[in-house]
């Protein structure tokens, strides 16, 4: 099982977007906890999700860990997952509204680092770590 969560190729390029989407989250997570009325809790009840309080510590905490897993390049695989249920979730909950209201193109708009953090995250599910990482270390360990 753990062969499969670190088995990642050679590509020396996929640090670049394991860098770009572990800083973003990492970045979004500690501002849930800086910033609870407007990042945190407070944003998540605006939009109607049930115990904001607990949920703004719960998806920051699972960003500044998920984000600092890819920036070491470990266990991205497994790091992913709940970065791609965490987009999908925004997607639905904050941009569903702004389709209803405003239409397709202010939804493609203001969506575009949604769908790039949800891609570059599949992304990293499907690939791995990438040539750079601890994952990669530890594959070729066990060999």
């Amino acid at each position: 099982m753990l062969e499969k969560i670190i088995s990642t190729s050679d590509s020396k390029t996929t640090i670049l977007i394991r860098f770009i989407v572990g800083a973003v989250f990492l970045s979004e997570g500690i501002q849930k906890f800086l910033f609870p009325a407007s990042r945190g809790a407070g944003r998540f009840e605006k939009i109607g999700l049930p115990s904001p309080e607990f949920l703004g510590g719960f998806v920051g905490t699972f960003e500044i860990i998920c984000g600092l897993l890819l920036l070491i390049g470990l266990f991205s695989r497994l790091a992913s997952v709940p970065l791609i249920i965490i987009m999908l979730v925004a997607l639905v909950t904050t941009k569903s509204e702004v389709y209803l209201e405003e239409g397709f193109w202010e939804l493609l708009h203001g969506s575009r680092t949604d769908w790039a953090m949800l891609l570059g995250s599949v992304f990293l599910l499907i690939e791995g770590s990438g040539f750079w990482s601890l994952d990669k270390r530890l594959m070729n360990n066990g060999n």
